[in-house]
Protein backbone atom coordinates (compact mmCIF):
# COMPACT_ATOMS: atom_id res chain seq x y z
CA UNK A 1 0.00 0.00 0.00
CA UNK A 2 1.08 3.71 -0.67
CA UNK A 3 1.76 5.67 2.42
CA UNK A 4 -0.16 8.39 3.34
CA UNK A 5 -0.01 11.52 5.58
CA UNK A 6 -1.52 11.25 8.85
CA UNK A 7 -3.97 14.36 7.93
CA UNK A 8 -5.41 13.61 4.40
CA UNK A 9 -3.05 15.85 2.37
CA UNK A 10 -2.03 13.28 0.07
CA UNK A 11 -5.58 13.40 -1.07
CA UNK A 12 -5.26 17.12 -2.12
CA UNK A 13 -5.71 17.84 -5.97
CA UNK A 14 -5.66 21.75 -5.48
CA UNK A 15 -4.78 23.94 -4.43
CA UNK A 16 -1.37 22.32 -3.24
CA UNK A 17 -0.28 22.94 0.17
CA UNK A 18 -3.54 23.05 2.03
CA UNK A 19 -4.74 20.24 4.16
CA UNK A 20 -8.37 18.67 2.27
CA UNK A 21 -10.72 20.43 4.65
CA UNK A 22 -9.37 24.19 2.82
CA UNK A 23 -8.90 22.22 -0.43
CA UNK A 24 -10.86 22.95 -3.19
CA UNK A 25 -11.48 19.44 -4.61
CA UNK A 26 -9.45 15.97 -3.22
CA UNK A 27 -8.65 12.75 -4.74
CA UNK A 28 -11.47 10.76 -3.87
CA UNK A 29 -10.08 7.38 -5.54
CA UNK A 30 -11.63 4.49 -3.02
CA UNK A 31 -8.26 2.44 -3.60
CA UNK A 32 -6.79 3.26 0.14
CA UNK A 33 -3.25 3.89 1.22
CA UNK A 34 -1.48 2.49 4.12
CA UNK A 35 -3.23 4.63 6.76
CA UNK A 36 -6.52 4.92 5.63
CA UNK A 37 -9.88 3.27 6.53
CA UNK A 38 -12.39 2.65 3.82
CA UNK A 39 -16.01 2.54 4.54
CA UNK A 40 -19.14 1.76 2.91
CA UNK A 41 -21.73 4.35 3.59
CA UNK A 42 -24.95 3.88 4.84
CA UNK A 43 -26.18 7.47 5.58
CA UNK A 44 -24.87 11.12 5.13
CA UNK A 45 -26.52 13.50 7.55
CA UNK A 46 -25.97 16.60 6.19
CA UNK A 47 -24.76 19.97 8.22
CA UNK A 48 -27.95 21.73 8.80
CA UNK A 49 -26.76 25.24 7.67
CA UNK A 50 -25.74 23.35 4.03
CA UNK A 51 -28.60 21.07 3.92
CA UNK A 52 -31.06 24.55 4.66
CA UNK A 53 -29.21 26.09 1.54
CA UNK A 54 -29.05 23.35 -0.58
CA UNK A 55 -32.79 22.78 0.22
CA UNK A 56 -33.61 26.64 -0.65
CA UNK A 57 -32.10 26.76 -3.90
CA UNK A 58 -33.25 23.64 -5.16
CA UNK A 59 -36.65 24.67 -4.44
CA UNK A 60 -37.58 22.27 -1.58
CA UNK A 61 -37.90 19.80 -4.58
CA UNK A 62 -36.31 16.47 -3.57
CA UNK A 63 -34.98 15.10 -6.97
CA UNK A 64 -33.20 18.80 -7.18
CA UNK A 65 -31.78 18.59 -3.63
CA UNK A 66 -29.97 14.69 -4.98
CA UNK A 67 -29.07 16.30 -7.91
CA UNK A 68 -27.02 19.28 -6.31
CA UNK A 69 -25.37 17.04 -3.30
CA UNK A 70 -24.20 14.69 -6.40
CA UNK A 71 -22.61 17.24 -8.82
CA UNK A 72 -20.52 19.11 -5.42
CA UNK A 73 -18.86 15.83 -4.69
CA UNK A 74 -18.30 15.10 -8.71
CA UNK A 75 -16.59 18.54 -8.99
CA UNK A 76 -15.18 18.32 -5.09
CA UNK A 77 -14.60 15.01 -4.09
CA UNK A 78 -16.07 15.37 -0.74
CA UNK A 79 -19.62 16.67 0.54
CA UNK A 80 -18.78 20.46 0.42
CA UNK A 81 -21.12 23.06 0.95
CA UNK A 82 -19.50 25.73 -2.00
CA UNK A 83 -22.03 28.26 -0.11
CA UNK A 84 -21.72 27.55 3.63
CA UNK A 85 -18.59 25.49 3.75
CA UNK A 86 -19.90 22.97 5.80
CA UNK A 87 -20.26 19.02 5.41
CA UNK A 88 -22.19 16.64 7.99
CA UNK A 89 -21.16 13.35 9.06
CA UNK A 90 -21.78 10.10 7.91
CA UNK A 91 -22.49 6.56 9.28
CA UNK A 92 -21.67 3.34 7.60
CA UNK A 93 -19.69 -0.32 7.58
CA UNK A 94 -16.10 -0.79 7.56
CA UNK A 95 -14.84 -2.38 4.36
CA UNK A 96 -10.87 -2.14 5.16
CA UNK A 97 -8.04 -0.73 7.09
CA UNK A 98 -4.87 -0.15 5.90
CA UNK A 99 -1.97 -2.08 7.00
CA UNK A 100 -0.02 0.96 8.79
CA UNK A 101 -3.27 1.21 11.21
CA UNK A 102 -4.55 -1.98 11.07
CA UNK A 103 -2.75 -3.04 14.91
CA UNK A 104 -3.60 0.65 16.10
CA UNK A 105 -6.75 0.66 15.87
CA UNK A 106 -10.31 -0.78 18.07
CA UNK A 107 -12.32 -1.39 15.33
CA UNK A 108 -12.39 -3.99 12.41
CA UNK A 109 -13.76 -4.96 9.30
CA UNK A 110 -17.60 -5.23 9.71
CA UNK A 111 -18.13 -2.55 12.51
CA UNK A 112 -21.05 -0.03 11.71
CA UNK A 113 -19.71 3.43 12.93
CA UNK A 114 -20.73 7.35 12.34
CA UNK A 115 -18.09 9.51 11.37
CA UNK A 116 -17.00 12.33 13.85
CA UNK A 117 -15.06 14.01 11.05
CA UNK A 118 -16.51 16.80 9.01
CA UNK A 119 -17.55 15.65 4.81
CA UNK A 120 -15.81 18.60 4.34
CA UNK A 121 -12.79 16.80 4.60
CA UNK A 122 -13.73 13.23 3.83
CA UNK A 123 -13.12 11.82 0.51
CA UNK A 124 -16.43 10.40 -0.80
CA UNK A 125 -18.16 8.87 -3.70
CA UNK A 126 -21.58 8.54 -3.95
CA UNK A 127 -23.08 5.86 -6.93
CA UNK A 128 -26.40 6.66 -6.17
CA UNK A 129 -28.95 8.19 -3.81
CA UNK A 130 -31.21 6.17 -2.32
CA UNK A 131 -33.59 8.38 -0.05
CA UNK A 132 -33.39 11.77 1.00
CA UNK A 133 -35.27 12.81 4.09
CA UNK A 134 -35.70 17.00 4.03
CA UNK A 135 -36.86 17.08 7.96
CA UNK A 136 -33.50 15.27 9.36
CA UNK A 137 -31.12 16.33 7.00
CA UNK A 138 -30.23 13.13 6.00
CA UNK A 139 -29.60 11.50 2.67
CA UNK A 140 -28.98 7.56 1.83
CA UNK A 141 -26.75 6.26 -0.35
CA UNK A 142 -24.60 4.00 -2.11
CA UNK A 143 -21.10 4.70 -1.50
CA UNK A 144 -18.05 4.85 -0.13
CA UNK A 145 -15.97 6.95 1.81
CA UNK A 146 -12.13 7.46 3.18
CA UNK A 147 -11.13 8.07 7.12
CA UNK A 148 -7.84 9.52 7.50
CA UNK A 149 -5.06 8.44 10.39
CA UNK A 150 -6.46 11.98 12.25
CA UNK A 151 -9.99 10.93 11.82
CA UNK A 152 -12.64 10.54 14.35
CA UNK A 153 -15.21 7.88 14.91
CA UNK A 154 -17.54 6.23 16.99
CA UNK A 155 -18.97 2.83 16.68
CA UNK A 156 -22.73 3.42 17.05
CA UNK A 157 -24.83 1.87 20.15
CA UNK A 158 -27.18 -0.55 20.31
CA UNK A 159 -29.59 0.76 22.69
CA UNK A 160 -30.80 3.54 20.04
CA UNK A 161 -31.93 3.09 16.47
CA UNK A 162 -29.07 4.11 13.84
CA UNK A 163 -30.81 7.00 12.83
CA UNK A 164 -31.13 8.83 15.99
CA UNK A 165 -27.53 8.33 17.11
CA UNK A 166 -26.26 9.86 14.35
CA UNK A 167 -28.38 12.87 14.50
CA UNK A 168 -27.10 13.40 18.02
CA UNK A 169 -23.78 12.48 17.04
CA UNK A 170 -23.89 15.31 14.15
CA UNK A 171 -24.29 18.00 17.07
CA UNK A 172 -22.47 16.26 19.68
CA UNK A 173 -20.17 19.02 20.27
CA UNK A 174 -22.67 21.54 21.16
CA UNK A 175 -23.37 20.07 24.17
CA UNK A 176 -20.33 18.95 25.18
CA UNK A 177 -18.79 22.90 24.71
CA UNK A 178 -21.81 23.58 27.01
CA UNK A 179 -21.05 21.61 29.90
CA UNK A 180 -17.40 23.23 29.84
CA UNK A 181 -18.37 26.75 29.18
CA UNK A 182 -21.56 27.27 32.21
CA UNK A 183 -20.93 28.11 35.70
CA UNK A 184 -23.18 27.36 38.39
CA UNK A 185 -25.31 31.06 38.40
CA UNK A 186 -24.92 31.83 35.06
CA UNK A 187 -27.72 33.39 32.48
CA UNK A 188 -27.57 31.26 29.38
CA UNK A 189 -29.26 32.33 26.45
CA UNK A 190 -29.74 30.30 23.40
CA UNK A 191 -30.85 31.14 20.15
CA UNK A 192 -32.01 28.23 18.10
CA UNK A 193 -33.01 26.28 21.36
CA UNK A 194 -35.78 24.27 19.63
CA UNK A 195 -33.53 22.58 17.17
CA UNK A 196 -31.26 19.14 17.75
CA UNK A 197 -28.19 20.92 18.76
CA UNK A 198 -30.48 23.73 20.80
CA UNK A 199 -32.00 21.31 22.81
CA UNK A 200 -28.72 19.20 24.15
CA UNK A 201 -27.35 22.94 24.97
CA UNK A 202 -30.21 23.62 26.61
CA UNK A 203 -30.82 20.66 28.82
CA UNK A 204 -26.62 20.74 29.60
CA UNK A 205 -26.56 24.18 30.37
CA UNK A 206 -30.00 24.23 32.59
CA UNK A 207 -27.94 21.39 34.79
CA UNK A 208 -24.65 23.32 34.74
CA UNK A 209 -26.25 26.45 35.54
CA UNK A 210 -28.55 25.10 38.43
CA UNK A 211 -31.11 26.74 40.57
CA UNK A 212 -29.32 30.32 40.37
CA UNK A 213 -28.72 30.12 36.61
CA UNK A 214 -30.79 31.52 34.27
CA UNK A 215 -31.28 29.90 30.56
CA UNK A 216 -33.39 31.48 28.39
CA UNK A 217 -34.48 30.05 24.90
CA UNK A 218 -35.32 31.42 21.96
CA UNK A 219 -37.47 29.29 18.86
CA UNK A 220 -37.89 30.18 15.10
CA UNK A 221 -41.54 29.24 14.53
CA UNK A 222 -44.65 27.92 17.04
CA UNK A 223 -43.78 24.32 16.96
CA UNK A 224 -40.18 25.08 17.69
CA UNK A 225 -41.03 27.13 20.33
CA UNK A 226 -43.59 24.88 21.93
CA UNK A 227 -41.36 22.51 22.06
CA UNK A 228 -38.53 24.63 24.29
CA UNK A 229 -41.61 25.22 26.32
CA UNK A 230 -42.73 21.75 26.97
CA UNK A 231 -39.45 20.43 27.61
CA UNK A 232 -38.78 22.66 30.24
CA UNK A 233 -34.84 23.18 30.32
CA UNK A 234 -35.15 26.94 29.58
CA UNK A 235 -36.82 29.10 32.39
CA UNK A 236 -38.01 31.71 29.86
CA UNK A 237 -38.84 30.98 26.44
CA UNK A 238 -39.31 33.62 23.39
CA UNK A 239 -40.20 33.78 19.73
CA UNK A 240 -37.76 36.39 18.53
CA UNK A 241 -35.96 37.09 14.95
CA UNK A 242 -33.04 36.33 15.35
CA UNK A 243 -31.50 38.05 12.62
CA UNK A 244 -32.58 41.30 14.30
CA UNK A 245 -30.64 42.55 16.71
CA UNK A 246 -32.69 45.37 18.29
CA UNK A 247 -35.53 43.21 18.99
CA UNK A 248 -33.30 40.27 20.78
CA UNK A 249 -32.29 42.74 22.57
CA UNK A 250 -34.66 44.33 23.64
CA UNK A 251 -35.96 40.85 25.02
CA UNK A 252 -33.09 39.96 26.73
CA UNK A 253 -32.81 43.14 28.35
CA UNK A 254 -36.17 42.68 30.08
CA UNK A 255 -35.97 39.41 30.70
CA UNK A 256 -32.41 39.94 32.81
CA UNK A 257 -33.17 43.46 34.12
CA UNK A 258 -30.92 45.25 31.59
CA UNK A 259 -27.82 42.88 32.71
CA UNK A 260 -27.49 40.98 29.64
CA UNK A 261 -26.18 37.33 29.10
CA UNK A 262 -22.92 35.50 30.61
CA UNK A 263 -22.92 33.71 28.03
CA UNK A 264 -24.65 33.57 24.70
CA UNK A 265 -25.07 30.26 22.16
CA UNK A 266 -26.29 30.03 19.12
CA UNK A 267 -27.34 27.10 16.96
CA UNK A 268 -29.24 28.12 13.98
CA UNK A 269 -29.18 27.43 10.75
CA UNK A 270 -29.44 30.65 9.26
CA UNK A 271 -27.23 33.63 8.44
CA UNK A 272 -27.14 36.74 9.89
CA UNK A 273 -27.51 36.48 13.44
CA UNK A 274 -23.71 37.34 14.45
CA UNK A 275 -25.26 40.83 15.96
CA UNK A 276 -28.25 39.76 17.94
CA UNK A 277 -25.92 37.46 19.22
CA UNK A 278 -23.61 39.57 20.52
CA UNK A 279 -26.28 42.59 21.72
CA UNK A 280 -27.94 40.26 23.88
CA UNK A 281 -24.64 38.98 26.05
CA UNK A 282 -22.87 41.28 28.51
CA UNK A 283 -19.61 43.58 27.38
CA UNK A 284 -17.47 41.12 29.16
CA UNK A 285 -19.74 37.72 28.72
CA UNK A 286 -18.97 34.66 26.10
CA UNK A 287 -20.45 34.10 22.81
CA UNK A 288 -20.30 30.42 21.30
CA UNK A 289 -20.89 30.57 18.06
CA UNK A 290 -21.82 26.43 17.19
CA UNK A 291 -23.93 27.36 13.68
CA UNK A 292 -21.82 27.09 10.51
CA UNK A 293 -24.16 29.84 8.92
CA UNK A 294 -21.94 32.67 10.70
CA UNK A 295 -20.07 34.73 8.88
CA UNK A 296 -17.17 35.58 11.37
CA UNK A 297 -15.93 38.52 9.59
CA UNK A 298 -19.79 39.80 10.29
CA UNK A 299 -19.23 38.73 14.08
CA UNK A 300 -15.65 39.83 14.91
CA UNK A 301 -16.27 43.47 12.73
CA UNK A 302 -19.93 43.89 13.89
CA UNK A 303 -18.52 43.56 17.73
CA UNK A 304 -15.88 46.06 17.36
CA UNK A 305 -18.76 48.05 15.73
CA UNK A 306 -20.48 48.47 18.92
CA UNK A 307 -17.99 48.11 21.23
CA UNK A 308 -18.02 44.94 22.88
CA UNK A 309 -15.18 42.87 24.62
CA UNK A 310 -17.28 39.60 24.59
CA UNK A 311 -15.07 36.89 23.78
CA UNK A 312 -16.37 34.82 21.14
CA UNK A 313 -15.58 30.98 20.49
CA UNK A 314 -15.82 29.24 16.34
CA UNK A 315 -17.85 26.32 16.87
CA UNK A 316 -15.46 23.68 16.84
CA UNK A 317 -17.46 20.57 16.62
CA UNK A 318 -15.00 18.36 18.70
CA UNK A 319 -14.42 18.45 22.08
CA UNK A 320 -12.73 15.39 24.28
CA UNK A 321 -15.86 13.12 25.49
CA UNK A 322 -18.74 14.47 23.30
CA UNK A 323 -19.99 11.39 21.73
CA UNK A 324 -20.62 10.03 24.97
CA UNK A 325 -21.69 12.82 26.81
CA UNK A 326 -24.47 13.81 23.97
CA UNK A 327 -25.35 10.23 24.27
CA UNK A 328 -26.11 10.42 27.69
CA UNK A 329 -28.09 13.06 27.34
CA UNK A 330 -30.95 10.78 25.51
CA UNK A 331 -29.89 8.05 27.96
CA UNK A 332 -30.65 10.62 31.26
CA UNK A 333 -33.56 12.18 29.81
CA UNK A 334 -36.80 10.39 28.66
CA UNK A 335 -38.45 13.37 27.69
CA UNK A 336 -35.52 14.58 25.13
CA UNK A 337 -35.16 11.38 24.09
CA UNK A 338 -38.76 10.64 23.25
CA UNK A 339 -38.74 13.89 20.97
CA UNK A 340 -35.39 12.41 19.22
CA UNK A 341 -37.26 9.15 18.61
CA UNK A 342 -40.30 10.89 16.93
CA UNK A 343 -37.90 13.11 15.00
CA UNK A 344 -35.20 10.85 13.92
CA UNK A 345 -36.50 7.19 14.36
Amino acid sequence: MKKGDKYGAHRVIEPKGVLPQAADRIDNSMEIYDNEILVSVKTLNVDSASFTQIEEEAGHDTKKIGEIIMNIVAARGKQQNPVTGSGGMFMGTIEAIGTALADKVAVKPGDFIASLVSLSTTPLVIDKIVEIRPDRDQVDIVGKAILFESGIYVKLPDDMPQSVSLAVLDVAGAAAQTAKLVKPGDTVFIIGAGGKSGMLCAYEAKRRAGVTGVVIGTGHSAESTKRIGDLGFCDHVIKVNATNPLEVEREVSRLTAGKMADITINCVNIPNTEMGSIVATKNDGLIYFFSMATSFTKAALGAEGIGSDATMIIGNGYTKGHAQISLNILRECPALREIFMKLYA
